[in-house]
């Protein structure tokens, strides 16, 4: 059954280029070729194609046979193809396709599965204080049951503009995650650590959430590495001075570029409809950006954390003083105070997400599924 492939590749030539490719496009294209090259396997031509676990899909009635892709990879079934499930080959093999520019791009794709974001994209960005230009790279793939993403951890947006103060200059930082294709609950949640990486956005950066200073640890910025320590700095809160830019994100010693909150440049801030999926968690479970429809009307995801009430201990240990926010254990979860659960999440027309919100946990609190090994950092961890 492999004939369908040596042909295929045969004339892979014949296909036009397009421009801003996505996954859609992609399927679309490979399902219009492989129709007028085998019409007497793929009849009637031209169905609907369906959404199913990850897969467009297009079945043909005549005979019988599915043809799927997922991701960038394509594979057929049924009919003359048997019931076992043939791979075909790669869509990149099978037609031809551009990677995508991404810079100052708004993302709208809502799908909850990563496999629709299999493409290669790259962005052209300015880090505006030096007035430097960057090149954002990022392949995302699909092997079996997992996505790849491969980034030089560069975004899609400018940075570093006249409100940050960078410890250290961006520099380009391979980093390759991965996340299950079809993500499961586990049977207790895992909270976020300093050990781990949180999430990587569908531009290239990680979002690592907690930093690694504490009151009494040095100079509050970097060392503390316990994550039981008490009074961990939030670096979302400007009384931190963490030096973050308008994206809510600095650097990391060796020049990685990461979020702590709300990138503020892949989602509609003023929206008219719903939020797209901007990421995925390191357990697989989609990000979504801060805005649900209720009774059709648009709003933000509201968090169930609020800030404690009165002052904090004044030990000598302890930093006193009212609960302001300025550290993560300032606040704490008042369940079904607002929309989003313990891990800032919540199920919607079937889907389990984390959503954006402009509020602490800012992204997530903690992981729904189990985090995938590849988020793991080396040594417990570094100064964020």
């Amino acid at each position: 059954m492999h004939f369908i492939r040596h042909s295929i590749l045969v004339s892979v030539l014949c296909i036009p280029l397009f421009s801003q490719a996505d996954t859609l496009d992609n399927a679309l294209s490979l399902f219009a070729f492989a129709e007028a090259t085998y019409p007497e396997l793929l009849s009637p031509a031209s169905p609907e194609a369906q959404e199913t676990q990850g897969f467009y899909v297009r079945y043909y009635t005549d005979t019988e046979i599915y043809l799927g892709v997922q991701g960038d990879n394509v594979y057929a079934i049924g009919g003359a193809i048997g019931d076992d499930l043939m791979y075909v080959g790669k869509v990149s093999e099978l037609v031809s396709v551009q990677d995508s520019d991404i810079s100052d791009l708004l993302l709208s794709n809502r799908r909850s599965a990563c496999t629709y974001y299999a493409e290669n994209r790259f962005s052209s960005v300015l880090d505006l204080k030096r007035n430097i230009l960057f090149a954002g790279s990022l392949q995302i793939s699909v092997e079996g049951d997992e996505c790849i993403f491969v980034s030089n951890s560069i975004p899609n947006h400018d940075f570093n503009d006249s409100s940050a103060g960078f410890a250290t200059n961006v520099s380009e930082v391979s980093a390759e995650f991965r996340v299950p294709v079809a993500p499961v609950f586990a049977e207790t949640s895992t909270p976020i650590s300093l050990s781990t990486d949180n999430a990587i956005l569908l531009n290239g950066v990680k979002i690592d959430l907690l930093a690694a200073g504490c009151f009494g640890v040095g100079d509050g910025k970097i060392g503390c590495n316990n994550s039981d320590q008490p009074w961990r700095y939030d670096p979302m809160s400007p009384l931190a001075q963490f030096g973050t830019d308008q994206h809510n994100a600095h650097t990391q010693p060796d020049g990685t570029y990461h979020y702590h909150g709300n990138p503020q440049a892949l989602f509609d801030q003023d929206p008219d409809s719903e939020s797209p999926v901007i990421g995925f968690a390191a357990d697989g479970f989609p990000i979504f950006g801060s805005y649900i429809s209720d009774n059709n009307q648009i709003r933000a995801a509201i968090s169930s954390f609020q800030l404690k009430s009165g002052n904090r201990p004044s030990g000598s240990s302890d930093p006193g003083g009212t609960y302001n926010g300025e550290f993560v254990d300032d606040y704490e979860y008042v369940q079904g105070s607002g929309d989003l659960d313990e891990c800032n999440g919540m199920m919607r027309n079937g889907v389990y997400g984390y959503y954006v919100v402009n509020a602490y946990p800012w992204v997530l609190a903690c992981y729904k599924g189990a985090p995938d090994t590849s988020f793991n950092k080396n040594g417990g961890g570094p100064p964020q």
